[in-house]
């Protein structure tokens, strides 16, 4: 049986030795928004012709498919109160939700011009002053809505 996810002390290592692959083969920063952005807009002009970026997202989204198929299907738990409201065969909502849920950060995230990984992990690891401002803006926004969840829950 698969596991739902690597354990972090190989998840870890593995990510921090692809961020110095990316920096050492292509001289680039790992992340997603410049292959989210090279996709949608390779769509929008009828062009299929990506660059590394965009290979990476599909790669990451076909490799999610194939776990998923390799899995037997998806089994969708700890996702707070999606798994808990959604249940039976409303349970066939979540995929959706996390698909739109997903659309709309990778759109946030090119608006506000990075994703949490490629400030957290390349841009942080280069020392970059704007990516420790954001990512310090990523950690304590998530720790303070957690606090408020908390209390409200």
């Amino acid at each position: 049986m698969l596991h739902h996810q690597l354990a972090w002390y190989i998840a870890g290592p593995v990510l921090g030795l692809c961020v110095v692959a990316i920096r050492l083969l292509l001289n680039e920063r790992l992340g997603i928004t410049g292959g989210y952005t090279e996709i949608v807009t390779g769509v929008a002009r009828r062009s299929f012709a990506l660059d590394w970026r965009g290979w990476f997202v599909i790669g990451l989204i076909a490799g999610s498919v194939a776990f998923t198929l390799v899995a037997g299907g998806p089994d969708f738990h700890g996702y707070g109160w999606l798994t808990t409201t959604f249940t039976g065969t409303a349970r066939a909502l979540i995929a959706p939700i996390l698909l739109l849920a997903g659309v709309l950060i990778g759109f946030g995230a090119k608006t506000a011009g990075g994703c949490t990984s490629g400030n957290g992990l390349s841009g942080s690891a280069m020392f970059a002053p704007s990516s420790l401002a954001a990512t310090a803006t990523f950690f304590s926004t998530a720790i303070a809505v957690s606090f408020l969840i908390k209390a409200v829950a």
